[in-house]
Formats: C-alpha cells, structure tokens, sequence
C-alpha cells in the first residue's frame, strides 16, 4: 500500500478527472478519441490513476465498496489493453464522470480545512503549468 497522504488520493482522482474533462471537451464520441493517440493514451492513463487512487481510498475506508466499481473498470484497461471498446470509454466519460467527480469534492469538502489548504497548495505548485487545473483546485 502507498505510504501516500490518503486525502491527497482524492485530489489525485479529481485532478484525473478535471484533465479528462478537458481533453474528452475536443471530440464527439470514443472513436474519434481513439484514433487521436495523445488524447486516447492522455485519458486512459487518468482512467489508470483514478482506479489506482480509488483502490487505495477503499482500502483505507474513506470510498465505500461501492466504489470498486471504478477500481475494476481500472483493471480491465490495465489487462485488456488491446480490446478496450472506444465508445464504452465515451460511455463513462459521458455518463460516470461527473457523478463520480461529485462524490470525489464532497469528500475533499470533508478534509480538515488546514490539511486540504496544506495539499491544495502543494497540488498548484506541481500543476502550475496547467492553468485549468489551477483554476479548478482553488474553487474546490
């Protein structure tokens, strides 16, 4: 298990999240994302981290079980490499998304002021070239 801050798995997940957003913004379905390779591998990878970051909420109890559905949807991009189905990706993109990336702020809201201040800050440092994420950490 990571030796990690576990509150800092969550604004891992977001900031996952808020870069899919962005680079899913520019196309129109799975395929037309698929046969961009940046982009395509861009929002796999964040799919990887947001699985990973997830299974290690759960793990420490701060995601409920329920959660392990994001961990195994991780697993199969992980194993499955070679037949992901571009339009079950947009699905998720389109569908799950923003519901999961809901849950993800109201438990960043529950962090202890001092110590999402603390990560929150930490985070715009080692994002300060990406101006969206920046804006987006300082509004959560």
């Amino acid at each position: 298990m990571s030796k990690r801050v576990a509150e800092l798995f969550l604004f891992d997940i977001y900031v996952a999240i808020l870069k899919i957003e962005r680079v899913s913004d520019e196309f129109e379905n799975g395929n037309y994302l698929q046969y961009n390779y940046v982009s395509w591998d861009s929002v796999i990878r964040e799919f990887e981290i947001i699985g990973e970051a997830t299974n290690n909420l759960i793990k420490k109890e701060i995601l409920d079980n329920e959660s392990q559905v994001v961990v195994d949807f991780r697993n199969l991009l992980i194993h499955n490499y070679f037949g992901i189905d571009p339009e079950e990706i947009w699905d998720v993109i389109q569908n799950d998304l923003k519901e999961f990336k809901e849950i993800i702020k109201k438990h960043i809201g529950n962090i202890d002021i001092r110590i999402r201040e603390e990560l929150r800050e930490s985070l715009i440092e080692e994002n300060k070239h990406i101006d969206f994420i920046i804006e987006e950490l300082k509004a959560v």
